[in-house]
């Protein structure tokens, strides 16, 4: 850092970066963002114009490797996460990287073995953003009893996969191919299954075995090029889960459950239910036994959550704060659960964890 100010590059700046990353970084005093590097010098010109960003990179490798910048933000698709986080680390900078950590599981553990090697770095993964307002008053629930003891997880996600029009929850036959379905951008990513688990992970702890069945209800796809691709990622998935805690989980992503808008949470509990209905998730619903119905329950002053990950992580360089949305050994945790889903659906085996 040169008179304490951090200076971020930034390599891909798609809809993420623009919308939350580049904001979130402005909002921080000190904090000059100071390049980027996008798909095509085009864009990255685009995105400089746009942002008043002083310099633009024609690749990522020499954003990394110049010296007026201490951290790298990265906004790019999944199967470029491991070398740009890797090469960051190399060269000595800082580095926030876009969820979907990594291409498996593998990929993720070599990035956090990196990461412990090089432990005056940074490194902090975009977190799952659903529950972020109502974390904090649903982990007190559970620590302080409300449930009793946990015996269910219900999850349902209608997930619209990029789609622009978010009032039709069908099936889509007709779209193009989005980078989520394309394995060779994606790995072993489905939906957003990974951040999901990461969410969950932060209630009710990790699994410690996953049963799954998938489907692929739109094999087929044309490309940016027109030409017709096919797909091997699901757009439909059950998994069964023994939790660590004991509870079993019930969760579903789906493309294709038309007329089910949205995503809701249940927890049920020997003496409780809390009921989460989305989204935005802003709200808490609860009954205990006895009770009639649900009804909500109050988020204390000052409980209620936000996002502020951009924050954090300039936090965490600068020695004020600790990263825990989301350090790289959970990332590690929810790439192995995403590969055990696929691992169970293409052998019918229930996989345990970690792997």
């Amino acid at each position: 850092m040169a008179n304490g100010i951090v200076r971020v590059g930034l390599i891909g700046a798609g809809a993420n970066t623009r919308l939350r990353h580049i904001p979130g970084f402005r909002e921080q005093a000190g904090v000059e963002i100071v390049s980027v590097a996008n798909r095509s010098r085009e864009s990255g010109e685009r995105i400089a114009s746009e942002f008043e960003i002083p310099t633009v990179y024609d690749n990522w490798q020499d954003l990394i490797q110049a010296s007026d910048t201490d951290a790298i933000c990265v906004g790019t698709w999944p199967y470029m996460h491991r070398t740009l986080v890797l090469a960051a680390l190399e060269n000595d900078k800082h580095v926030l990287t876009e969820a979907r950590m990594a291409m498996n599981a593998a990929e993720a553990q070599e990035m956090l073995d990196a990461s412990r090697l090089a432990p005056h770095l940074v490194t902090q993964i975009v977190p799952a953003p659903q529950l972020l307002q109502l974390e904090e008053t649903l982990q007190d629930l559970i620590s302080g009893g409300y449930l009793g003891e946990l015996l269910a997880v219900r999850l349902r996600v209608s997930d619209f996969h990029g789609r622009q029009d978010r009032s039709d929850s069908f099936v889509d036959y007709d779209g193009d191919l989005h980078w989520r379905q394309n394995r060779t951008y994606s790995g072993y990513n489905i939906l957003g299954m990974g951040i999901w688990y990461e969410a969950i992970m932060r209630l009710v702890g990790p699994a410690t075995k996953v049963m799954a069945m998938t489907k692929v209800n739109v094999p087929r796809r044309k490309d940016q090029n027109g030409v017709m691709q096919s797909i091997s990622i699901p757009d439909h998935v059950n998994v069964l889960c023994e939790m660590a805690c004991g509870a079993r989980a019930d969760l579903s992503w789906s493309t294709a459950t038309g007329l089910q808008m949205g995503q809701e949470l249940w927890l049920f509990g020997s003496d409780a239910t809390i009921h989460l209905p989305g989204s935005p998730f802003t709200t808490i619903y609860g009954g205990r036994r006895g009770d009639k119905e649900l009804s909500e329950i109050p988020i204390l002053e000052g409980k209620r959550g936000k996002w502020r990950v951009e924050e954090q992580f300039i936090n965490a360089i600068r020695g004020t704060e600790e990263v825990t949305h989301t350090p790289f050994d959970v990332g590690v945790q929810y790439m192995e659960f995403t590969e055990a889903v696929t691992r169970s659906a293409q052998t019918g085996q229930a996989m345990s964890l970690p792997l």
